[in-house]
């Protein structure tokens, strides 16, 4: 039985069969770069870039390299001594965000990572709700997934953490009315991802910022996906010169080969574990391999100028995506975003999945988005070259255009 069939019987049938439907019932090999080939020797662009944690690419030679010394020196900690690499890690995250944020928590994942500032903030203010936006995707654990209204993933496992209200995205006047003298926090994302690449109102994240410090409530900027340079500024709050008082990091921070999460945040909200150390822990969380990762990813990020990069490269599949939706109106709804963090919204979730699939046939590697799911996204490493935007611009042209004449057919 080959490995497709392997993870549709012992793992998930459903995604199977909804990436049979898109076209990529396929089996990876290898990758290195922007390209993935799969076990049949296909090639294909990654215009994905596993939800935007590929910012470096697949493989990033100082990055595997970093994992690979610390591999043959110490890959695990064990927890009763200091690990260097994690130390290391903690002061160079407090150097890169914005200012004031000085301490670390490691998790695994963006959703961990979420987890404990969705703890950090309770127990710090001693305040039990928290407000978080329609639309918005924090994870898939039970505090993550409490502040991701999306009745979809939420409704099979209720009750959830109680003390959760949604207000509309980019709408400051909504969350500040939505506060109470209850509220502890309020989490949002610079731009939203899952949500279909909703870039707020200019000035929103610094009238949320003024919101909550007038009113003593804890802003917490979920940067799991928009951090690192996806956005072209290493961080999203940075567009509009924001501090918050708790950012969530993930993804792209282990360079594309690690998983690794994390929480940076202002010293007095840590002050928590002075009175209990282990009042919130992971046992794998900011291990030295990951660590070692996370460091190795960081200085290629900076040395390398990737969110400039971003930026530049961001543009111009903008433009090109803007000058297809003038050619495919009765496809194409709208292009939006910002960087390399852009989304492209069909007129219908149908017309999306055929383009994805039409799009892999060409050799580019896309997806929807998870709450939204018109929205195709296009998240390509960071590392990408004009001739690849180029390439994926003309594949899209194909795939509208062979998505045109499907539905052409179907309608009569």
């Amino acid at each position: 039985m080959d490995s497709f069939a392997l993870f549709e019987k012992h793992i998930n049938p459903g995604l199977a069969g909804l990436l049979r439907f898109t076209g990529l019932d396929r089996v990876e090999s290898h990758a290195e770069g922007v390209y993935v080939w799969d076990t049949t020797g296909k090639r294909y662009l990654d215009f994905l870039g596993l939800y935007g944690t590929l910012n470096l690419g697949h493989r990033h030679p100082k990055v595997v390299e970093a994992v690979k010394r610390q591999l043959d020196r110490m890959p695990m900690s064990v927890r009763v001594l200091v690990s260097e690499p994690t130390a290391r890690l903690a002061a160079r995250l407090s150097e890169v965000t914005p200012e004031g944020l000085e301490m670390v928590f490691f998790g695994n994942s963006g959703a961990e990572a979420v987890e404990a500032a969705f703890k950090l903030a309770r127990i710090y203010t001693g305040k039990p709700e928290i407000l978080t936006t329609e639309g918005g995707f924090h994870g898939k654990t039970m505090g993550a997934l409490s502040l991701t209204p999306k009745p979809e993933y939420q409704d099979p496992v209720r009750p959830l953490v109680p003390g959760v209200k949604a207000v509309p995205y980019g709408d400051a006047r909504a969350l500040e009315e939505a506060i109470t003298p209850r509220t502890a926090a309020v989490i949002v994302e610079p731009i939203q991802g899952e949500g279909g690449i909703r870039v707020p109102p200019e000035g929103y994240l610094r009238e949320v910022r003024r919101i909550t410090r007038e009113r003593g409530v804890l802003m917490i900027a979920d940067e799991v996906q928009t951090g690192l340079g996806r956005t072209g500024r290493l961080w999203g709050v940075d567009w509009e010169a924001v501090a918050p008082d708790l950012l969530t990091s993930a993804k792209a921070l282990g360079g594309g080969v690690m998983p690794i999460g994390a929480v940076v945040g202002r010293r007095e909200v840590f002050e928590v574990f002075k009175k209990n150390p282990l009042v919130h822990s992971s046992t794998f969380g900011g291990n030295p391999l990951a660590c070692a990762a996370a460091l190795a990813a960081l200085e290629v990020t900076l040395e390398e100028n990737l969110p400039e990069r971003a930026l530049r490269m961001g543009n111009r599949l903008i433009e090109g995506l803007k000058a297809l939706a003038q050619a495919y109106p009765d496809l194409i709804q709208e292009v939006r975003g910002r960087g390399l963090m852009v989304g492209l919204e069909f007129v219908d979730a149908d017309v999306g999945a055929l383009c994805v699939a039409e799009l892999a046939e060409r050799g580019v590697l896309t997806a929807f988005g998870l709450n939204n799911p018109k929205v195709v996204r296009l998240e390509p490493p960071l590392i990408v070259e004009e001739d690849h935007i180029d390439q994926a611009l003309q594949a899209l042209e194909g795939a509208l255009e062979a998505t045109r004449k499907a539905f052409e057919g179907i309608l009569g």
